[in-house]
């Protein structure tokens, strides 16, 4: 007979979670703002293999993301015929996008990670990780203190989603990583 933790449980329990309980809560997220800032993270276990700690200084937001193509709005003013299409731009995730959004939301505080909710047919719900890297409590943490040297993760596509996306997870000759400026400018 072999022991596990409570982080087990809770992990086994979100790979088949109670789906009316889950379209409930969805039912809620829908209806509620965009971002939300809440006491405590849903996936606890996930939270914490992320870097979660329950401490003064980081901040947990759930992030509501709209699903589809990410397309570019169609220009209303002068271009010629070829800068005109609307192109579904694909190269960023969904979660490196929520990343993002939440950052500029949240200006004081810095991106640590990010993880998934759930989905519906409208929205994708995401749950960032925040840190605000001028408490004293951040500072003095070894764990947290390298992040007050590094602003704007997520717009410089340094978290693990937006490393992700850029194809940087497995280095390779055949592959070519994604500048971010050019996915980002189109």
């Amino acid at each position: 007979m072999s022991s596990h933790g409570m982080y087990h449980y809770i992990k086994q329990a979100w790979k088949k979670p109670d789906k009316e309980t889950l379209r409930k809560r969805m039912v809620e997220w829908r209806h509620s703002s965009v971002f939300t800032k809440l006491d405590k993270p849903l996936r606890l276990d996930k939270a914490r293999a992320l870097g979660y700690q329950d401490k003064k200084g980081i901040v947990i937001i759930r992030a509501r993301i709209k699903r589809g193509g990410h397309k570019k709005s169609r220009p209303n003013k002068g271009r010629r015929s070829k800068r005109m299409t609307v192109r579904k731009t694909l190269k960023m995730n969904y979660r490196w996008i929520a990343e993002q959004r939440v950052a500029r939301k949240y200006k004081n505080l810095e991106v640590l990670n990010s993880y998934l909710i759930g989905k519906d047919g409208i929205n994708y719900f995401y749950e960032v990780i925040l840190i605000d890297a001028k408490r004293p409590e951040i500072k003095s943490d070894k764990k947290f203190s390298w992040i007050s040297d590094n602003k704007k993760r997520p717009m410089r596509g340094l978290t693990s989603s937006a490393k992700k996306s850029r194809g940087l997870r497995h280095r390779s000759r055949r592959k070519k990583k994604i500048n971010i400026r050019k996915s980002m400018n189109k």
